[in-house]
């Protein structure tokens, strides 16, 4: 059985978020390094620095959450579409609008990692990788 690394994004991400902490530690990979580069951009993370492990030599990013200032329940959502058992592929006239353009949909385009409204833009379809609202 193979590892989903978008998958252990997601989780870590959400974990972290619903206990309120402060730091999360990626595996380095492209794909990685391209959705945290998203969500850094669209403001759902603060910071992100590379990190070197000195015993396994491995590569992290170590991203800084941005918390929101909100009553309790209301927590960010992650969710992940695609999966390694069964894909979700969408041209960009069907790629769906999460809470009417407020959420973010991450899609895996022939272009690269982009968002929903970058592929609609540039009028490309791909596999939907997660929803983040």
């Amino acid at each position: 059985m193979g590892r989903d690394i978008i998958a252990n994004i997601i989780t870590s991400i959400r974990n972290a978020d619903m206990d309120q902490k402060g730091r999360v530690k990626i595996v380095s990979t492209n794909i990685t390094k391209n959705i945290v580069k998203i969500l850094l951009r669209e403001g759902f993370l603060e910071n992100v620095r590379k990190h070197k492990e000195k015993e396994s030599k491995k590569n992290f990013l170590v991203s800084t959450l941005r918390h929101r200032k909100t009553g309790k329940g209301k927590k960010r959502i992650l969710k992940r579409i695609s999966r390694p058992g069964l894909r979700i592929y969408s041209n960009y006239k069907r790629i769906p609008k999460i809470l009417g353009g407020m959420g973010i949909v991450i899609l895996s385009t022939s272009q690269g990692i982009m968002t929903d409204r970058e592929a609609r833009l540039e009028k490309i379809g791909g596999e939907i990788l997660c929803y983040i609202w």
